[in-house]
């Protein structure tokens, strides 16, 4: 059975960052974890920072994929929510290693993404000019991860509302009961 190297050494990554808690992730870390040579790292990726955004991007289009293949929006808003809430550990402690910076900006470029990607195939936003589309992106990219960043047991108690009230927000509709 073929091995792919790069889903390999990126499961190595996880790996040291959340199971084995390493703060500062090295390639020698991930060479010896995945048993391979420096050079099978480098053949694949340039860098650390390459392998993150491998990562995220990969995530950004099976989300994309599972929140599209939604008829309902306000449900593939919902999945969203819901891969990103399993997701928190994670991401909280790799948000503790030295690439904290890198990957909370690899996050809210491929959240933007996806946003983006989603509202082009809803058909939200016709008639924004370019410059306001990418404000409303900036916007909710950054709301959204603020959200996630301080989520609570109880926010998951809410969850359907919560993501019932960012749909309303999304889609420029009032909310309901006011």
């Amino acid at each position: 059975m073929a091995v792919d190297m790069k889903e390999m050494i990126a499961e190595a990554a996880r790996k040291l960052v959340v199971e084995k808690n390493v703060k500062k992730l090295t390639v020698k870390d991930i060479v010896d974890e995945c048993e391979i040579t420096r050079q099978a790292f480098y053949y694949h990726f340039a860098d650390i920072p390459e392998l993150l955004d491998w990562v995220l991007e990969r995530e950004t289009k099976q989300l994309l994929q599972n929140c599209c293949v939604q008829e309902d929006p306000e449900k593939g808003l919902r999945e969203f929510f819901m891969l990103a809430i399993n997701a928190i550990p994670g991401i909280r402690k790799s948000m503790e290693s030295n690439y904290g910076k890198e990957i909370e900006y690899l996050l809210m470029e491929h959240t933007s993404q996806l946003f983006e990607a989603t509202v082009k195939k809803q058909g939200i936003k016709q008639g924004y000019t370019p410059w306001e589309q990418q404000f409303f992106f900036r916007y909710h990219t950054q709301a959204i991860l603020g959200l996630l960043r301080y989520w609570t047991p109880e926010d998951t108690e809410h969850l359907d509302e919560i993501v019932h009230q960012v749909y309303l927000i999304l889609s420029n509709q009032n909310r309901i009961n006011a």
